[in-house]
């Protein structure tokens, strides 16, 4: 599991969004009723220069969704206001039920929660003197649990991933060079039949994948899941912002929607490690992937086709 970095030249590292968006309304869920499993910060941390520079860049990508004068971050989507000491002030279309959530967070989260309702990424700080990450604000997490990670080694997080070796061999300059250098992202995917974007291990079990299915009714219920990753470097203080923006489509209609994408799913399952294909959950259900994607790519399908070790980053 290596996905290649890549600089971000252009494009922003926040997606705003609107009350009623999907992402915002499962995020809303979430601080509603689990804040404390999504809003984590390792004991000694101080998260308000990092959160601050943060609030900054949004202002400069996004002036009509987001303001910051250095006291006071407004969403002008949401209608809501905080200050820098957590005081939370209604604006003009000021959406109730975001006001609702805000209004129960502790004071020193609502910055944090004002900011993971605003936009479609979840947040993290990794510091890259510790090469730890020590503060989340993570409401969509893909099948891992963001309390388990909190203040952990960036090896120690990924130490549960398949295939990981060049990844853990790598880890201290990657560290360097998101914290250090330049803005950069990166792609990770799964296919899943998991639907919603709340993928938490105890919020939402993965469902059981319906092996009695065709190949072709298998794809129906299949999801692409699929996760934009950022770093935006701090170097003033040695850390990176984290920015993780996932997206969840049934699998025809990306398959529809995005070019080629058939044929790059096939490849990456047929070269895909038993490792790696058993991290992801897709054991069970390879070799069917494997026949309805040839059919969807128009591509001859072989069944004795043998999984070997390569190249299954999208990115």
């Amino acid at each position: 599991m290596t996905p290649t970095l890549y600089p971000l030249v252009q494009g922003a590292h926040l997606t705003p969004l609107a009350p009623d968006a999907p992402a915002c309304v499962a995020k809303r869920s979430v601080l509603g009723h689990d804040a404390g499993e999504a809003l984590l910060v390792q004991p000694g941390f101080e998260a308000a220069p990092a959160l601050h520079a943060l609030c900054a860049q949004a202002a400069r990508e996004h002036p009509q969704a987001w303001s910051w004068d250095g006291q006071e971050a407004r969403a002008a989507r949401l209608g809501w206001a905080v200050s820098v000491q957590g005081r939370l002030r209604a604006m003009e279309g000021a959406d109730a039920a975001t006001g609702e959530v805000l209004a129960a967070l502790p004071t020193e989260w609502r910055l944090a929660g004002l900011l993971a309702l605003a936009f479609e990424e979840d947040l993290a700080v990794l510091d890259g003197t510790s090469g730890c990450v020590p503060w989340m604000a993570v409401c969509l997490p893909s099948f891992w649990v963001p309390r388990e990670k909190i203040g952990l080694h960036f090896t120690a997080i990924h130490a549960p991933v398949a295939d990981n070796t060049l990844l853990m061999q790598q880890a201290a300059r990657r560290i360097d060079q998101v914290t250090q250098g330049a803005a950069h992202e990166r792609f990770v995917w799964t296919l899943t039949s998991h639907a919603l974007l709340d993928a938490h291990p105890v919020r939402a079990a993965r469902h059981p994948w319906p092996t009695h299915l065709s190949p072709q009714a298998l794809m129906q219920r299949t999801w692409f899941r699929h996760e934009r990753q950022t770093f935006l470097p701090l170097p003033s203080s040695r850390q990176a912002m984290f920015t993780i923006r996932v997206r969840v489509q049934p699998l025809t209609e990306a398959l529809h929607t995005l070019p080629g994408l058939a044929e790059r799913l096939h490849h990456a399952l047929a070269t895909m490690s038993e490792a790696v294909l058993a991290y992801r959950g897709l054991t069970p259900v390879r070799d069917m992937l494997l026949e309805g994607l040839a059919w969807a790519a128009g591509i001859p399908h072989d069944p004795g086709e043998s999984v070997a070790g390569g190249g299954h980053n999208l990115g």
